[in-house]
């Protein structure tokens, strides 16, 4: 797990995304714990507050369910439906991001040259 401290996204929501997508991949079974608290705090050098807040994200989200004394379980998933979510989530994002280019005045080759810019640093 990658996390960034300079991204903007705070590292809690950027360890639920992580999850999130380790999860729809199938990385994570139904049923299958998640790491401890305690210990991906210690494995990434956080607080357990931020890896607690993380997971709580996650339970809310309906992807993991909490058993008291266990852990963290991941939940049967609908992986169409939580894939349509993420989609409405992107274009929702993309379009306010497109407003926001407008408001700048960027052109449609700027801003797709932006993009760009920022997926080759993704990978």
């Amino acid at each position: 797990m990658r996390l960034s401290q300079n991204s903007g996204v705070p590292i809690y929501q950027q360890i639920a995304d992580s999850f999130k997508s380790d999860i729809l991949a199938g990385k994570y079974a139904q049923g299958e714990y998640l790491p401890s608290i305690r210990g991906l705090a210690r494995d990434l050098k956080i607080s357990v507050i931020t890896t607690m807040k993380a997971y709580e994200l996650l339970e809310q989200e309906g992807l993991v369910t909490a058993e008291q004394g266990k852990g963290f379980y991941v939940n049967a998933q609908d992986s169409e439906m939580l894939i349509e979510q993420h989609l409405r989530k992107v274009e929702a994002s993309l379009t306010e991001a497109i407003a926001a280019a407008r408001i700048a005045g960027l052109s449609d080759d700027e801003l797709k040259n932006m993009l760009d810019a920022l997926l080759m640093v993704q990978d």
